[in-house]
């Protein structure tokens, strides 16, 4: 099995494929109003957004996107008006992160994980 794509909710595509494209996602379907698909720009998932009439309650869902270069990449975004919730910082769970919220509030996780992505310290033993 293969993860092939994630979808988050969105209010207003107009407002969210911008941004995601300032992200760095690439755009390969737009059936807006109603739909958008991007490919990452490393490897073969696509991420998509899909118009909804509301939000989901609470703390929804977070969306994880690895960047090798995690420093320099927020640097690039901040200069593109992208606004952290948190910067770049060490995690005891061994992965760097920075924080961000899509324009509808979705809960996006950019960060580097190295070798402690898939195989950290407390990794069950196979």
């Amino acid at each position: 099995m293969n993860l092939n794509q994630i979808t988050v909710p969105s209010l207003i595509l107009s407002k969210s494929i911008p941004f995601y494209q300032k992200l760095g996602l690439k755009l390969i379907v737009n059936s807006h109003p109603g739909y958008a698909r991007f490919n990452c720009p490393n490897g073969d998932a696509t991420f998509s957004i899909q118009k909804v009439n509301a939000l989901p309650k609470g703390e929804g869902i977070f969306v994880y996107f690895e960047c090798s270069n995690l420093d320099e990449y927020v640097d690039e975004l901040i200069a593109k008006d992208i606004k952290f919730d948190e910067l770049p910082n060490d995690k005891n769970w061994l992965w760097r992160e920075a924080k961000l919220k899509d324009p509808d509030g979705n809960q996006l996780i950019l960060y580097h994980a190295g070798e402690n992505r898939l195989n950290p310290p407390w990794k069950i033993k196979q």
